[in-house]
């Protein structure tokens, strides 16, 4: 099968199809029905967005970048939490998700392996992989076996139905008939929360592959998109992401939008996070500069059949002296990570060698980005 064949429609999943068309009619009837008829109290409003975040959080910190990824370890407590608030996000179990999305990530954008490839449309990225039961979308817990040995994921893999039916239904209406506002409560805290919590991550699956830009790499469809990323907890920057996935940050710019990072990062301050995986910064300057020369070039090339400007081979120049700037440092990273590997090995590095080998790569770091900046102004001549 190539990567653009669609196979044939398999039978139809009701369970999915039930649920998720249930609670989509049941937040666009009777949610706006009950708020005209009855209204809604604060404490429904305060409840929906808390739930909201506590679903949202155990998704993309717990399930995501904690379970699928490794990108750090978590104390039971906080794995716990996780694991509660990840089955009321009704997306299936740790275990589940976790092992699909490896398989998303090994296999992305092909038909054939890619449990929700964008390449097969919106609407089956979105949610239609989960309508239907599709080949690619069956069970394989093969790329999981740290996952079974966790207790907190086989507990909750095995008793996934009740905790699902005890904090969807049992926790809202707990909640409701405290605040004296039962069905308000229910309808926002339970309904409506579920089907937004749903949707926002299943537009990572398909608008985060169609909607944005790809700054670090553009061999799969993973974009950013920093809208994406407000209703997502950070996880809308997905071509980092996609290019850097053991990275425990999905933004790395400080202006960048992602709660998840700086909730993993307030977890290991209070002791309850550590061995927070983290690409170095010139791997990260080296791969959008890549990009940024496969442009310029693409860009040129374009300009043989097309409008001439009457600086061409002056641009071509410049843009082959950059090239072999860039090529040059990053032989220079790579020998002065050869010499810290080896001194390290060897014991003999001190403190102020040590102090040494970090200024040395932030300088590195500091011309890869003066670097692009001047690619910036050159592709810029060339469009």
């Amino acid at each position: 099968m190539t990567e653009t064949t669609i196979p044939a429609k398999p039978p139809i999943n009701w369970v999915t199809t039930i649920l998720f068309s249930a609670t989509f009619l049941a937040a666009i009837t009777l949610v706006p029905w009950w708020g005209f008829t009855h209204g809604f109290s604060a404490a429904a409003w305060i409840w929906c967005f808390v739930l909201l975040a506590a679903n949202g959080f155990s998704i993309t910190a717990g399930y995501h970048r904690l379970w699928a990824h490794r990108a750090y370890e978590a104390h039971w407590s906080v794995r716990f939490v996780f694991m509660i608030f990840g089955a009321m996000a009704l997306q299936n179990s740790i275990l589940i998700w976790a092992t699909d999305h490896r398989r998303h990530h090994r296999f992305v954008d092909q038909n054939d392996g890619d449990p929700y490839s964008a390449r097969r449309g919106f609407w089956f990225s979105h949610i239609g992989w989960m309508l239907r039961y599709w080949k690619t979308g069956r069970k394989d817990f093969s790329n999981g076996r740290d996952l079974q040995q966790d207790p907190l994921v086989m507990f909750q893999h095995r008793f996934y139905l009740p905790l699902v039916l005890a904090t969807n239904i049992g926790l809202p209406l707990l909640l409701g008939w405290l605040a004296g506002d039962l069905w308000g409560v229910f309808l926002l805290a339970g309904v409506l929360r579920l089907v937004l919590n749903h949707h926002f991550t299943f537009f990572i699956n398909s608008l985060a592959h169609i909607w944005g830009t790809q700054p670090y790499n553009d061999n799969n469809t993973a974009r950013d998109n920093p809208v994406l990323a407000f209703l997502t907890y950070g996880e809308g920057y997905h071509n980092f992401h996609h290019f850097f996935d053991r990275d425990y940050r999905n933004a790395v710019r400080w202006w960048q939008w992602d709660p998840t990072k700086w909730l993993i990062r307030s977890l290991a301050w209070l002791g309850l996070a550590s061995k927070l995986q983290r690409v170095p910064d010139v791997a990260i300057e080296r791969a959008r500069l890549a990009m940024q020369f496969k442009r310029a070039q693409a860009a040129l090339e374009q300009r043989r059949d097309g409008p001439q400007i009457t600086d061409l081979e002056a641009v071509r120049e410049r843009l082959s002296r950059e090239y072999e700037a860039f090529q040059a440092t990053l032989a220079e990273w790579s020998k002065l990570r050869e010499e810290w590997v080896e001194g390290t090995r060897q014991r003999l590095v001190q403190r102020w060698e040590e102090a040494s080998f970090h200024t040395h790569v932030r300088e590195i770091v500091y011309r890869l980005r003066m670097q692009r900046r001047r690619m910036r102004l050159l592709t810029a001549q060339l469009v």
